[in-house]
This record gives C-alpha cells, sequence and structure tokens, in this order.
C-alpha cells in the first residue's frame, strides 16, 4: 500500500509556485529561523569557496549568506521556478544582455542535479520536511560537499502543527497535516549517510491566529499545501469544517489560538574517507617530526 504521507512532488512544486508572489510577506518563521542559523556560524570555522543553499524559496538565503561570505559562489536550488525567478534582482531591460546569470538549478532536493565534492557548505532552511526521502536527502548532500565541507540544515519535528492536527483528529480517513521526522532519527540518518560530528538541537515557536481559518490561510500562502498522497479529493464539507473550527476554539488561549513549529536545527561535516569506493580501508602515514 502507497504511504499516505507520501508527498506528490508535482502538487508541492505547483503549490509553491503559485506562493511566489506571497511567500516573502507571509514567511516570518522562515526569515527568523534563517537568521538564527545565520547567526550560529559564529560558533564553526568554515569558509566556504561555493555554497548551495537547497529549497531555497525567494532568496532570503542567498542575500544573508551573500553578506556572510561576499568571496563565495551561491548557488541556489529549488524545486519551484517561480520561487527561483522571485529570487531574481530585477534588471533593466538595457542591462540584461549584459548581466550575469544567476547561479540557479531547478531540482529536487532527493535527487541533486549537481557534481560530487562541488560545494564547501550545504545550507538547507525549512526545506528538509518536504523529502519523502530523508536518507537519499542527506546522501545527495554528502555526495556533493567538499571534504571537510560543512552541511547546515533546519526542518519542522514531529510536534509541529500539533494543534491543527488534533483539530483534524478522527475527522475521516485522511490525512490532513504533515508527518515529522524526530531529532534523534535526522541524528541517525545523518550517520547512515557518512557524515560525522552531527549536533543538533530544537525549538519551539509559537505563532497565534485569530482563528483556524487564518492559519489555514498563512499556511498557503507560503505554499504548504496538502501534497499527500492520503489527502481528501473531494470539498470539505460545512458540517466537518464547523467541527474542525469547534474543536481549533477549545485550544484557545488568551483570546488567539497557537500553532506550534518544533525547529530542529543541525550541522555536520563531510570527513575525510575512510575506505576507498571498492570497500578496502584506507591506511594514512604521517612523517614524525623529530
Amino acid at each position: 500500500m502507497e504511504d499516505e504521507y507520501r508527498n506528490e512532488k508535482r502538487l508541492v512544486r505547483r503549490a509553491f509556485d503559485r506562493a511566489a508572489q506571497s511567500y516573502d510577506a507571509a514567511a516570518v518563521l522562515q526569515r527568523e529561523v534563517g537568521e538564527r542559523m545565520v547567526s550560529r556560524l559564529d560558533y564553526v570555522k568554515v569558509d566556504p569557496g561555493r555554497i548551495l543553499d537547497a529549497g531555497s524559496g525567494t532568496g532570503k538565503g542567498k542575500r544573508d549568506l551573500s553578506a556572510r561570505f561576499p568571496q563565495a559562489a551561491l548557488f541556489e536550488l529549488d524545486l519551484a521556478p517561480s520561487m527561483l525567478m522571485q529570487s531574481r534582482p530585477e534588471v533593466p531591460w538595457w542591462k540584461k544582455p549584459f548581466a550575469e546569470s544567476p547561479l540557479q538549478v531547478c531540482g529536487d532536493i532527493e535527487r541533486l542535479p549537481l557534481k560530487s565534492s562541488s560545494f564547501g557548505m550545504v545550507w538547507s532552511n525549512l526545506a528538509l520536511q518536504w523529502c519523502d526521502d530523508l536518507d537519499a536527502a542527506l546522501c545527495g548532500f554528502h555526495r556533493v560537499l567538499e571534504v571537510d565541507g560543512l552541511l547546515m540544515f533546519s526542518t519542522f519535528g514531529p510536534d509541529t502543527l500539533k494543534e491543527l492536527r488534533s483539530a483534524f483528529s478522527g475527522m475521516d480517513g485522511h490525512v490532513h497535516v504533515n508527518r515529522f521526522i524526530d531529532m534523534h532519527d535526522i541524528g541517525d540518518a545523518l550517520i547512515r549517510a557518512g557524515f560525522s560530528n552531527p549536533v543538533l538541537d530544537m525549538e519551539n515557536f509559537t505563532l497565534t491566529y485569530s482563528d483556524v481559518k487564518s492559519v489555514m490561510m498563512d499556511l498557503k500562502a507560503i505554499g504548504a499545501h496538502n501534497a499527500m498522497i492520503g489527502r481528501p479529493r473531494g470539498l470539505f464539507g460545512k458540517n466537518a469544517w464547523a467541527r474542525v473550527v469547534d474543536s481549533s476554539e477549545r485550544m484557545r488561549k488568551d483570546g488567539l489560538l497557537p500553532a506550534t513549529f518544533e525547529v530542529v536545527y543541525g550541522h555536520a561535516w563531510k570527513a575525510q574517507p575512510n575506505k576507498l569506493p571498492d570497500g578496502s580501508g584506507i591506511v594514512r602515514f604521517e612523517k614524525r617530526l623529530k
């Protein structure tokens, strides 16, 4: 049986394409998490020549990283072409023939169309939660990193949108809210992918809304549609929606509805290999200084 939580990539791409114009106005949490990721660079020593922003969206990460690493070549990768177009700076028509082509790739994080060992850092802010195969995504990141390269990312943990999940619980036999991966399982996946010294931590953010419809509209504005295999295929009836609203109202606090987002931060390194491609071990000899 097909996994009901599995995303249909064509629908994910279409949702983010449609949200490209509204994304920046609604992506308050995404901006905040990205800025906190940038501040975490103060605690690691890295000077990449090339950076991959995987799941780059409308380009906020590119702007932050370019300010931090002005000499680095920064490549943007996103599943939605309209997001990449939104990231491009406006150029007067008369300058376009002389303008440099942006370093952008439209592609899937789970199937990176990029050369191996070509980036000093891979950066990914709140994009991995859209991957159905986390192992494939992390193995791809490991492959495109140079030795001693850094992976830095954020994603959502299992408590994300727990209020909305509770409101829809028992409504019907369909899936209404995405499934998110636990921090410890992400750590295990990093080790399986070949990364060394993974460091992970988590924090919760609570956004507040006037009503449950506002929550849904905010998610729509950033492209976070329900694109899962197990989603409802028909219209949501008035009676069913009234039940969702009623269930949500029971969670109202101080006049507002809370929406929890569990954010998992992580970074890890691509270490020197200890095996050759054929599986044989590598023995290193170092000259001793007298």
